[in-house]
């Protein structure tokens, strides 16, 4: 049989100078007479022989290395492994041993020299839904003012703290969280493990979640204004935390000036031909103004204006450079729907508006992360370069609901194995650069899907598996505001509950779990720069290393229950000293006893 390892990270890339060590480790009874390097050289195939070294890395295993030239070529460098004997060759990829040549995006890929924000692997996201999180102690009466929501047709609601949420008016419904209470709990978040914030809209809006924008250029009052903003701002980065801000740039709100739907402005485009900001919206022929998927308060953007253009991206003092500039100073922007942003009410040229939207936050802020919002397959946008990394909904969230909650993202039934998981994520991440994987934006919820826990139902035993998994997994790990405590609920709005700061209302080991994994992350190159192994996947079972150097760490899931597991040969776990850092299971050199519905975590020394 014959086996075959390599991972685009160190012990099996090196850089020294300006060459790059590529190294294939082999073992098996009919090993290859030759291996060759198929390379692409400026999108040219170009095959570069193998030397097999002198030296074994383990016994038993035999390496084959090939040298490339970083002076030239592409950044972003394909490889694949053609190994071949007399009458017969096979191919290694991501994927594994295959019979056929692989495609070109299904190779290993690296990023050399790597243009993207090196920060963004380092972090631990948290994301805040702002009215939710934390009402601040120096709240002023104007930020809780009673005003009519005109797309809800009714006033708003302001509720306390505590006040059960019901599914009524979940849009105009206020508990007045803001952004002092975010600045007043960076304490909390220090604790936690948390060094990067993502924060759902801020700026002016009449809705309670604000992705109904009516001035871009300005916080809302009611989360204490620009001067909360700039506090805490300055607040985020006394504690060394980076800040990312939600860009809804696919439509605004109807309140817009823009469009102005009420007149309170009088030039606004929803009942003025002559308006100068006419051509920022799309008509149809009856002259109204289409809108995002049937919501009339969110008349869609259309960016065949130039205007437009230069007032979102382009132009010199555009939104998307305006917060990245001192004094505010963010670290980069979730892009909603980016998907769906373009021209003539649909998504037409989308891949030039966002391009365009990359460019100009590099430009201000090279440095700047421009993560996308992608429910589906997000992978063309991240092989054509137009974002940094994408919400991993569909390489992460969605295989480890499917495996541990039996549910899809349409909370329809679906029942799949660990190696059908682990096949999926896999698949997935094999079309990004190691680079890539290393920056997507893993979460286990949102402020758009019910929360884990919830969605668990009778399984809720199953949540660390859950949690360990997010914190181990190639990408950054993202907390959605209360998931650390165990806080449940529903689609919207009930996914959007204040959190609870009672302690009694707490899960406090859960919390004690997240803390201890955020040092753990912090610690660990192999957690945040490592490449990834599946090492065993079998019905209940999932067992992946994450690999950077000579470190080590060794994750065992089990969702079913009690098992013994033996583990495949495998050089990369060969020799190690480990230390159980999560879990009860024991590891007995390549055999495993695993408790029922368990999670067990080692390191190596």
């Amino acid at each position: 049989m014959l086996n075959a390892w390599h991972l685009p990270v160190p012990p099996f890339i090196q850089t020294r100078k300006d060459k790059l060590y590529i190294t294939l480790w082999v073992s098996g009874d009919d090993l290859p007479q030759r291996v060759v390097l198929r390379y692409e050289k400026d999108n040219e195939e170009t095959s570069i022989p193998m030397t097999r070294q002198k030296v074994a890395p383990e016994d038993g295993v035999v390496a084959w290395r090939a040298v490339i030239d970083l002076i030239e070529g592409q950044p972003r460098r394909r490889y694949s492994f053609k190994l071949l004997w007399l009458d017969k060759q096979r191919w290694l990829t991501p994927q594994g041993l295959r019979s056929i040549p692989p495609a070109r995006l299904e190779q290993f890929a690296v990023d050399l020299p790597d243009d993207g924000p090196q920060w963004v692997q380092d972090q631990i996201f948290y994301q805040i839904f702002p009215d939710r999180f934390a009402r601040s102690e120096q709240r002023t009466p104007e930020q809780d003012q009673v005003y009519y929501h005109h797309a809800a047709k009714r006033d708003i609601i302001l509720r306390n703290w505590d006040d059960p949420l019901s599914g009524d008016a979940g849009g105009s419904t206020f508990y007045g969280g803001d952004l002092d209470g975010i600045s007043e709990k960076l304490p909390y978040l220090k604790r936690l493990g948390v060094t990067a914030l993502y924060l759902n809209p801020i700026f002016t809006a009449p809705s309670v979640h604000k992705y109904d924008t009516q001035d871009y250029r300005h916080v809302d009052v009611q989360f204490g204004g620009d001067h909360a903003f700039l506090r805490l701002r300055k607040n985020t980065q006394k504690y060394g935390m980076r800040l990312m801000l939600d860009g809804v740039f696919n439509h605004s709100g109807d309140t817009h000036q823009w469009f102005d739907r009420q007149q309170t402005h009088g030039e606004g485009a929803s009942h003025n031909p002559q308006s100068p900001w006419r051509d920022f919206y799309s008509y149809n022929q009856q002259g109204h103004a289409l809108d995002w998927l049937g919501y009339s308060s969110l008349p869609k953007l259309d960016y065949q204006s130039s205007l437009l253009v230069d007032e979102v991206y382009q132009g010199e003092d555009s939104i998307v450079r305006h917060w990245l500039r001192e004094p505010w100073g963010i670290d980069g922007w979730r892009l909603d729907v980016v998907h769906m942003l373009g021209e003539a009410g649909g998504a037409r040229n989308n891949f030039l508006h966002v391009t365009g939207i990359t460019r100009a936050a590099k430009e201000t802020n090279p440095d700047a992360y421009i993560l996308g919002e992608h429910f589906g397959d997000a992978r063309q946008w991240l092989q054509n370069d137009t974002e940094d990394a994408a919400m991993n909904y569909r390489g992460f969230t969605f295989p480890l609901w499917g495996f541990l909650a039996n549910t899809d993202i349409s909370y329809d039934p679906q029942h799949i194995d660990a190696q059908t998981c682990m096949a999926w994520m896999d698949e997935y991440r094999a079309g990004l650069s190691q680079q890539q994987q290393l920056r997507m934006f893993n979460q286990l919820d949102s402020h758009d899907t019910a929360r884990f826990k919830s969605i668990l139902g009778k399984d809720i035993a199953r949540l660390p598996l859950a949690v360990v998994w997010l914190y181990c997994w190639p990408g950054v790990p993202c907390v959605y505001y209360g998931d650390e405590v165990g806080l449940d609920g529903n689609n919207d709005p009930f996914c959007r509950k204040p959190f609870p700061w009672d302690p009694d209302r707490q899960d406090l080991g859960l919390l004690g779990l997240y803390q201890r994994l955020g040092k753990l992350r912090h610690k660990s190159r192999a957690l945040r720069h490592g490449g990834c192994q599946v090492i065993y996947a079998n019905a209940d079972v999932v067992v992946f290393a994450r690999v950077y150097q000579n470190e080590r760490v060794l994750v065992a899931i089990n969702r079913g229950e009690q098992i013994d597991v033996t583990l495949p040969w495998n050089p990369l776990l060969n020799g190690i000293t480990w230390t159980q850092r999560e879990g009860e299971a024991q590891l007995d050199n390549h055999r495993l006893s695993l408790s029922e519905v368990s999670v067990s975590l080692w390191q190596s020394l």
